[in-house]
C-alpha cells in the first residue's frame, strides 16, 4: 500500500478509537449524574483529565523524537485499555464508585498525553508537504463527526445495553485503533535515530532545554504559541458559557438545536478543508479565518435571538475547522523535524494549562461578577444592556461578543510582527 491508504487506514482505527472513547466519556457522564446528581463532578472529570496531559506533556515531547510514533500512539491507547477495562469488571461486579472513575481518568488521560502530539508528529513526518492542509483537514473531520455522532449512539446504548456495554464497546474500538498502528507501514520513526541519541547520551532536561531553545529561536513559533495559548482559551472560556448564555432565553430544545448545527459548521469546515488543503499562504489564511470566527462571536452575544445565535454558532465553528487544520500545519512545517515532538508536546502544554484557567475561574467569575451586570438594576443596563438586552444570560452574552474583539486583536497583534519571518523562512519539513 502506498502511504495515502496506509495514512487512511490509521486515520480511520483512530477515528473509531475517539468514537469510542467520546461514547465512552457520555456514558459515565450520565451514570455519575444519576449517581450523585451533582453537577460539579462533571468538573472533576474535566480537572482529572487536563491536568495530567498539562504536567506530563514535557516529558512525553522527547520520546515523541526518539522512538516509533506509531507504536507511542498504541501505548497510549493501551493505557485507555487498561483503564476501561477495569472500569468495564467494577460494573459487572457492582464495585464501580464514583472515584474509581476519577482515578481511572487520570491514568487514560496520563497515558493519552501522547497521544495528540505524537499523531500530528507521524503526520508530518510521513505526508508530502502539499497534502498536510489535507491530512490536517481529515483530523479535525475525525473529530466532529465524533463530537456529533457519539451523544446519539450513546444516548441509545445506554439505554439498551447499559453503561457497562457501552465501556466494553470502546475495548472493541481501542483494539481495532492499535491493531492499525501495529500494522501498519507508515513511516514513524523520528529523524534522529534511537541509537544515534544513545550515543550523544543527552541526558532528559538538556534535550529538553535543546526543544525549548529551538522553539524560541525558529522563527514565528513563539507567535504561534501564544496565539494558540489564547486561542483555546477563548474557546474553553466559550465552552463554559455557551449554556446558560443559550438557556437564558431559550429552551434546552433550542440549545440542543443550536449546538447541533454547530456540530455541522464544524463538519462541513473540515470536509472543505480535507478536500481543499487551505490556501498556500498559511497564515494568511489563518489571519482570514480567525477574523470571520470573531465575528461570528459577537453576532452570537449581540441580541438574545435564537437565529443569529445558531448563525453565529455555524460560522464560527465552520471557521474553527480551517485555523485549527492551518495552524497545525504550520506547526509541522516550521517546527525542526529532529525536535517537533518537543515543540507539539509544549504547545500541548501550554494548550492545557489555559483551558484549565478557563474551567477553574470562569464559572465563578461570570456568575459573580460578570452575570449581574446586565441583570435589571445591574451597572450596565443603561449602557450596554440597550445593545444587548437586560436579563439573565445576557452579561455572559456581553463577554462572548468581547471574545470576539480579543480574537481579531490577539491574531493580528500577536501573528504579524512574526508573519513575513514565518511565511518566508524556509520550511523545515
Amino acid at each position: 500500500m502506498n502511504k495515502k491508504v496506509e495514512f487512511f487506514v490509521v486515520w480511520a482505527g483512530q477515528t473509531v478509537s475517539l468514537l469510542g472513547s467520546q461514547m465512552s466519556g457520555f456514558a459515565l457522564g450520565v451514570w455519575l449524574y444519576q449517581r450523585t446528581g451533582l453537577a460539579s463532578n462533571f468538573a472533576i472529570v474535566a480537572l482529572c483529565t487536563v491536568l495530567p496531559q498539562m504536567l506530563f506533556s514535557p516529558l512525553v515531547g522527547n520520546w515523541i523524537d526518539r522512538f516509533n510514533r506509531r507504536k507511542l500512539m498504541a501505548l497510549a491507547d493501551s493505557g485507555s485499555v487498561l483503564s476501561t477495562l477495569v472500569m468495564v469488571l467494577l460494573f459487572f461486579t457492582g464495585r464501580i464508585e464514583t472515584w474509581h472513575i476519577f482515578l481511572m481518568t487520570i491514568l487514560s488521560a496520563s497515558f493519552g498525553t501522547l497521544q495528540a502530539p505524537a499523531y500530528s508528529a507521524l503526520v508530518a513526518g510521513s505526508i508530502e508537504k502539499r497534502h498536510l492542509g489535507h491530512a490536517n483537514g481529515l483530523l479535525q473531520f475525525a473529530q466532529a463527526l465524533c463530537q456529533i455522532l457519539a451523544p446519539a449512539i450513546a444516548g441509545v446504548l445506554v439505554a439498551t445495553i447499559g453503561v457497562a456495554g457501552v465501556l466494553f464497546i470502546d475495548l472493541g474500538t481501542f483494539l481495532l485503533g492499535i491493531g492499525t498502528l501495529l500494522f501498519s507501514r507508515l513511516p514513524a520513526d523520528p529523524p534522529l535515530a534511537v541509537k544515534e541519541i544513545n550515543k550523544i547520551q543527552q541526558n532528559f532536561l538538556r534535550e529538553f532545554m535543546k526543544g525549548l531553545r529551538t522553539l524560541r529561536t525558529t522563527p514565528g513559533l513563539i507567535s504561534l504559541l501564544r496565539f494558540q495559548t489564547i486561542f483555546t482559551f477563548l474557546w474553553s472560556l466559550f465552552a463554559v458559557m455557551v449554556t446558560p448564555m443559550l438557556l437564558g432565553f431559550a429552551k434546552p430544545d433550542g440549545l440542543g438545536l443550536t449546538l447541533t448545527i454547530a456540530g455541522v459548521g464544524m463538519l462541513t469546515g473540515s470536509l472543505v478543508m480535507a478536500a481543499w488543503g487551505g490556501p498556500h499562504l498559511r497564515m494568511n489564511g489563518l489571519l482570514v479565518f480567525e477574523f470571520i470566527s470573531a465575528m461570528a462571536f459577537v453576532l452570537m452575544g449581540l441580541r438574545p435571538n435564537l437565529t443569529l445565535v445558531a448563525i453565529g454558532a455555524f460560522c464560527a465553528h465552520f471557521t474553527l475547522a480551517f485555523v485549527s487544520s492551518l495552524n497545525d500545519t504550520l506547526w509541522q512545517e516550521k517546527s525542526p523535524p529532529e525536535t517537533l515532538g518537543r515543540a507539539l508536546a509544549m504547545r500541548q502544554m501550554f494548550m492545557r494549562g489555559s483551558t484549565l484557567v478557563a474551567y477553574l475561574f470562569a464559572g465563578s467569575l461570570l456568575d459573580r461578577f460578570i452575570e449581574p451586570l446586565l441583570l435589571p438594576e445591574g451597572a450596565l443596563t443603561s449602557s450596554a444592556g440597550l445593545l444587548f438586552g437586560i436579563g439573565p444570560g445576557r452579561g455572559i452574552a456581553l463577554i462572548c461578543s468581547l471574545i470576539g474583539v480579543v480574537k481579531v486583536n490577539t491574531a493580528l497583534i500577536l501573528a504579524i510582527p512574526n508573519w513575513k519571518k514565518a511565511e518566508d523562512s524556509s520550511p523545515a519539513l
